[in-house]
């Protein structure tokens, strides 16, 4: 679903319709991907791999919503760059400690994957006819969201104890 998220965001943003599509897929597959957690865990399904595998498609789909969010002027470039320096990075250390140990996500990495839906949400949903107050508290949810983002990312650097 995220090519066909993303070429809505760009090829449909001034249509009501084709924003509101985009956003629908978006939280469709977000969903999905929590359903699937719930059922792995339930079942005790979860594994090395998925655990590597799944926080990367979240990356995939929040990424790249960030990045055309960001050429469409609803996230500014300076949140997005933020968040991906912080994604990217922490996923590189996942990888490069995975043969020693799998790092899962944390709580609050996962309060922040919830977080950073809901301003991508918010971000992208064409409400446009709502503003200023619609804009104000999408910005103020980017900032909070770049905020947790950054702090849950240096959780997973601080030391077990």
């Amino acid at each position: 679903m995220v090519p066909l998220v993303l070429f809505l965001i760009l090829d449909q943003w001034d249509s009501f319709w084709g924003r509101f599509s985009a956003l629908v897929l978006l939280v469709l597959a977000a969903s999905t991907d929590g359903i699937d957690g719930a059922i792995a865990r339930r079942r005790n399904l979860i594994t090395n791999l998925g655990k590597i595998l799944d926080p990367i498609a979240d990356k995939a789909l929040l990424s790249g919503a960030l990045v055309v969010l960001s050429i469409q002027d609803a996230v500014p470039w300076w949140a997005t760059i933020a968040i991906l320096v912080r994604e990217f990075g922490i996923t590189v250390y996942r990888l490069v400690v995975a043969k020693k140990r799998v790092i899962a996500a944390s709580g609050g990495g996962k309060f922040k994957t919830v977080m950073q839906i809901i301003a991508v949400s918010m971000a992208l949903a064409p409400f446009d006819w709502f503003q200023p107050f619609w804009g104000i508290l999408t910005q103020a949810l980017i900032v909070f969201t770049v905020g947790l983002t950054w702090w849950t990312g240096l959780a997973y650097l601080r030391p077990a104890k």
